[in-house]
């Protein structure tokens, strides 16, 4: 039996959207508004608001043809490898979106299995990435992502950390220090970026956040050449506030 909105109801009513969402998604390849309108028994007035909103927040997308399929918000809140695919890509279009507005090139990293793993970034042409002359793992006491990531652990994983990589000098700047180091790290406000002014690598200035989500240890973090150091300051900011809803991406 075909729905009937009231006239006092909003068409975005939940109810609505249900049946909707439900329409599009019993057609893998794409429906029509007239055959979603039918399905979920909906005038045609109340469909085509609903529809743009939905698009507009990635419930839906509209194909070639121009029919309506499931878009990568849904997908998200299922499960398994198609789940994974669609939050690998809306993470990286938000990365893409921050990369132009820090005007940096901007990197995803987490500690996993005792290891500093990068798990996504976005650069271009005027957002080079850094050159990763020696392994991130490596050199974690140098650089603005390890830094942050180490931040985030306890002594105990600290130390299991450098054990198994030495601290080693990579430029004139690099701590080599544990002391020092851990002094450092302990003396980091939460709140505030961690900066790598050219430890890791001769010409190249980074800053790090914390992500967190969850019990999982990540960072976002951005680098540019030295003659935009003095962009940074300015660019952490805005990466600072990019993490909010980074994170919640990253929880969904």
């Amino acid at each position: 039996m075909a729905l009937k909105p009231e006239p006092t109801a909003p068409f975005h009513s939940v109810h609505y959207v249900l049946r909707v969402l439900e329409a599009i998604s019993r057609h893998g390849g794409g429906v029509t508004d007239a055959q979603i309108a039918r399905e979920a028994g909906l005038p045609a007035a109340h469909l085509t608001s609903m529809l743009l909103m939905l698009r507009r927040e990635g419930y839906v997308e509209q194909v070639a043809d121009g029919a309506y399929a499931i878009g990568d918000s849904m997908v998200l809140l299922g499960s398994g490898a198609a789940r994974e695919q669609a939050l690998e890509a809306k993470l990286q279009d938000t990365l893409m979106s921050l990369r132009d507005s820090v005007g940096a090139a901007v990197y995803i990293s987490r500690y996993i299995d005792g290891e500093v793993k990068i798990t996504q970034y976005a650069d271009g042409p005027r957002a080079p990435k850094v050159n990763e002359w020696v392994d991130f793992k490596s050199a974690a006491h140098a650089s603005a992502v390890g830094k942050c990531l180490l931040t985030q652990l306890d002594q105990n994983g600290r130390r299991d950390h450098l054990s198994r990589h030495k601290i080693a000098r990579l430029t004139s700047r690099t701590i080599t220090s544990e002391r020092v180091l851990f002094s450092k790290l302990d003396s980091q406000p939460a709140t505030v970026p961690v900066l790598d002014l050219q430890e890791y690598a001769v010409g190249t200035v980074c800053a790090a956040v914390p992500l967190t989500a969850g019990s999982a240890v990540g960072c976002l973090a951005l680098s540019m050449p030295i003659e935009h150091a003095h962009r940074l300051r300015a660019a952490a900011d805005t990466l600072n506030r990019g993490a909010a809803p980074m994170a919640l991406s990253l929880a969904i």
